[in-house]
């Protein structure tokens, strides 16, 4: 071997590769329990109820929701998102059961409250699981009308707040609706509540197996893209979330996840806030479907998937499979 081959071979970048030890002194991002958020569905009903195009998703009665919720618990989880499946004859033109004291979220979240509290609580915002016509926004006349929604959005914000909920996570995609909604929990005394807004959502065909999960798929009367993004935009993202953090938002979200990285990274990159992503049904549906056909291994693709939102810049990552990564980062 040459003088100059060897010179050349000083650097050998696999010598840091070599062990176990090593990549672990190195590794430039890690994947703990603590950036986990589970997305849980909640239901009227007594018992448990699958969602056929989630396997190993559940929606949750009151008699069983506890115990789900001390799993997340147990293994130090620290928040969860609140999502309803309402019944058809609570779902209105006016969306009135969105902000009704009683509904699921709530009646929910006081009731964790009572059994725990060292787990973060996020509710829902928006108007798509009450709506009869399963918009995020009221409808008159096939138009989603913008201010009216808003302010029904900040009635919801204000009884979950009420209820228990540390945070709220305004997912509908109405303007203006942060700054609203942060003036009215700070009249109310609840200047601490905080605000993860979901600030560029996009307007995404990974969305199917959600609308399923929150029985909003029959009712959606047309499409979603006069509000939520076009999945062509970036610039517009920058925009959305400057806007948003300027009006009091404390978090800010991406969605879907693994096809939109570049957003995550351009908006950690410009603006250092929390930034969160959610690894949307789509995404988690696929894994599960190719790991049940034998054409990957699920453990690994669901890990290397959570560790590709990390290196993205993620702050925290609302995940399906919080609960199942939860238990591998522990063992």
């Amino acid at each position: 071997m040459s003088n100059s081959f060897r010179q050349d071979l000083a650097v050998r970048p696999r010598r840091i590769r070599t062990d176990a030890w090593t990549r672990r002194l190195v590794a430039e991002n890690r994947l703990s329990v603590d950036d986990l958020i589970w997305p849980i569905f909640l239901q009227e009903d007594d018992g448990t109820s699958d969602v056929p195009s989630m396997p190993g998703v559940k929606r949750y009665g009151p008699d069983c929701l506890i115990e789900a919720i001390g799993q997340a618990v147990e293994l130090n989880i620290p928040a969860i998102a609140l999502f309803p499946y309402n019944n058809p004859d609570t779902k209105t033109a006016d969306c009135r059961e969105a902000y009704n004291p009683d509904n699921l979220i709530c009646t929910a979240a006081r009731s964790i409250r009572q059994h725990y509290q060292n787990i973060a609580l996020i509710g829902d915002v928006a108007l798509d699981p009450y709506n009869s016509l399963g918009h995020d926004g009221i409808v008159k006349d096939g138009v989603i009308l913008n201010d009216q929604s808003v302010e029904i959005l900040c009635k919801q914000a204000l009884v979950q707040v009420e209820a228990g909920c540390d945070y709220v996570g305004p997912s509908d995609m109405m303007d203006g609706r942060i700054g609203a909604i942060r003036d009215t929990l700070d009249d109310a005394g609840h200047t601490y509540a905080k605000i993860m807004s979901y600030s560029a959502k996009y307007a995404s065909a990974f969305y199917g197996p959600f609308r399923d999960a929150v029985g909003a798929t029959g009712a959606l009367k047309g499409d979603k893209k006069t509000y939520q993004m076009d999945p062509g935009n970036s610039e517009e993202a920058l925009r959305m979330v400057e806007n948003d953090i300027q009006q009091g938002a404390d978090m800010v979200m991406v969605k879907p996840g693994i096809a939109y990285l570049d957003i995550i990274h351009r908006i950690k990159s410009t603006f250092g806030v929390p930034t969160m992503a959610y690894q949307v049904s789509g995404e988690y549906a696929m894994i599960k479907a190719a790991s049940a056909n034998g054409w990957l291994d699920h453990d690994a693709v669901m890990m290397e998937s959570l560790m590709a939102f990390k290196r993205a810049g993620t702050d925290a990552i609302l995940t399906y499979f919080a609960l199942e990564a939860a238990k591998i980062i522990k063992s």
